[in-house]
């Protein structure tokens, strides 16, 4: 057995939604690392995604500004990409939004918002992919999607963000249903659900990096590399038997998170 072919992406084409910052960007960083011959990322604010390009270099990045909020920006985003590519090996949806919101105040505005981009746009987005897709892939070697979910979809956090844990709750859900579907044409569909992790979408994390790792059993909040791992096991060969699955990198918040015992009198 071959570890170094086992989680190799040499040679392929990815594109990482929102990957100018965060997260998105530790994906960008890890897919190169792995060996990606191009790795496309798209962005409403240009010239973070300028910055980006220069960081890793125009070569091997390439950007495409995108609004995916809108159905047109999507579907801009996909004319760009085929200009460039006749195939896509890896899709990671990772471009999300957040609203919160006092609960007798939330708008309608921001659920809109929050929804669309979180569960509306994975989903045409990847259909708008699938000839890119389908193209690279083969039953020795599918294509795979990604994606972005929240430990925030897998219980509830203090926040007044009622859109995105929603929203979060149905990607893992859309996750399965899409899995299900796209294993048929050689697509491997999975999820990653990221903890704390420093990006503008989680400010606690950024800003406040000790105090967050106080309530994590690992004691830390993530680093770029624990995400650009996750993203390098599902997208290689690696993970092309995980179908449809929803991969947990919290450093146990959600799986091994002991309650205190003065709450929890025990059961029997």
């Amino acid at each position: 057995m071959d570890l170094t072919s086992l989680f190799s992406l040499e040679g392929r084409v990815a594109l990482v939604t929102g990957g100018s910052r965060g997260i998105g960007k530790m994906f960008v960083e890890g897919l190169l690392a792995a060996g990606c011959a191009r790795v496309y990322i798209s962005a409403r604010k240009v010239e973070q995604m300028e910055a980006t390009v220069e960081e890793f270099g125009a070569d091997k990045v390439i950007g495409i500004p995108a609004d995916l909020s809108q159905m047109d920006g999507m579907q801009h985003l996909v004319d760009e990409l085929a200009k460039r590519e006749s195939k896509l090996d890896i899709l990671i949806n990772n471009a999300g939004a957040a609203w919160g919101q006092d609960y007798l105040e939330f708008s309608e505005a921001g659920w809109h918002r929050t929804m669309d981009l979180n569960v509306k746009t994975p989903f045409f987005l990847t259909q708008k992919l699938h000839t890119l897709l389908t193209a690279a892939a083969s039953e020795a070697r599918p294509a795979k999607v990604i994606h972005v979910s929240s430990i925030d979809g897998q219980r509830i956090n203090p926040w007044e963000t009622y859109a995105y844990q929603a929203s979060k709750a149905a990607v893992i859900q859309l996750t399965r249903r899409m899995a299900a579907r796209l294993i048929q044409d050689n697509i491997v569909v999975s999820t990653i659900a990221p903890g704390a992790f420093a990006s503008e979408m989680n400010k606690a994390a950024k800003d406040a990096p000790d105090t967050s790792a106080s309530g994590i059993p690992a004691k830390r909040i993530g680093t770029a590399e624990d995400m650009a791992a996750a993203a390098i096991y599902l997208c290689s060969r690696a993970g092309d038997y995980v179908v449809g699955e929803t991969l947990t990198v919290d450093g146990g918040v959600v799986n091994a998170h002991l309650p205190s015992h003065f709450a929890n009198p025990g059961g029997g």
